[in-house]
């Protein structure tokens, strides 16, 4: 019977070979604390409430919940300014041309804000026709103290299922092969904010705690584009 051990097995013919490991295609997520985020998050929070007693919702990806029209710039005042100018600076910072310059670019913006309550979520979804989008958390529901009340960030694993239908007990050694076929989940706290590709698959877990989960989404376009 044929010996079909592979070499460095247990057959011990030798040491596996040397390897180069490279990283290909890696996902930014980027992560930032407002400054002064209690007093502006103090200011926008009425602003949205108010805004959610006299407007319906619009109905996207929301699951349950409210959101606004997407011109939440033109009625958000000054607090919600100042979380566009911070948002604005990240994906500046975050964005090259293909020689590795950066830029200030001419951005088209399109933002709104959530309300989410008992139960309510956001089924997976992305943003087409934008760059990069990002969600500011105006008040976290009690999420950031107590995370199993739930309304987590979920982000889909961009390289599809296919592996992990294949042989869900496998993967490759490293923390990126935890998640490989499946999904990470960032827990929100009041004054964070998450930038994200638009492309990159995402969703908002259901929230189980009984305040207001608050946030704002933006996207960031090229104009012109």
């Amino acid at each position: 019977m044929a010996d079909h051990t592979p070499p460095g097995g247990a057959a011990g013919v030798g040491p596996p070979p040397e390897l180069t490991l490279l990283k290909l295609f890696p996902t930014p997520v980027l992560i930032a604390t407002m400054p002064d985020a209690e007093a502006l998050n103090a200011e926008l929070k009425p602003i949205i409430l108010a805004r959610e007693k006299v407007c319906e919702s619009v109905e996207r990806s929301n699951r349950g919940g409210w959101q606004s029209s997407w011109d939440l710039h033109q009625w958000g005042g000054t607090p919600m300014q100042k979380v566009l100018a911070f948002a604005r600076a990240i994906v500046e910072d975050a964005t090259v041309d293909r020689t590795g310059k950066r830029d200030r670019f001419a951005w088209r913006i399109n933002c709104w804000a959530n309300v989410n309550r008992t139960g309510h979520g956001n089924q997976f979804h992305t943003h087409p026709g934008a760059l990069w989008s990002a969600s500011y958390y105006v008040d976290d529901g009690g999420i950031g103290e107590d995370p199993s009340l739930g309304g987590e960030f979920e982000i889909a694993d961009p390289r599809g299922v296919a592996p992990v239908m294949y042989a869900p007990q496998l993967t490759f050694p490293g923390p990126d092969g935890l998640a490989l076929g499946e999904s990470q989940r960032l827990t929100p706290k009041a004054g964070a904010m998450i930038v994200i590709p638009s492309w990159l698959l995402h969703g908002v877990c259901p929230y189980r705690g009984t305040r207001e989960r608050i946030s704002v989404a933006i996207n960031f376009s090229i104009a012109g584009v």
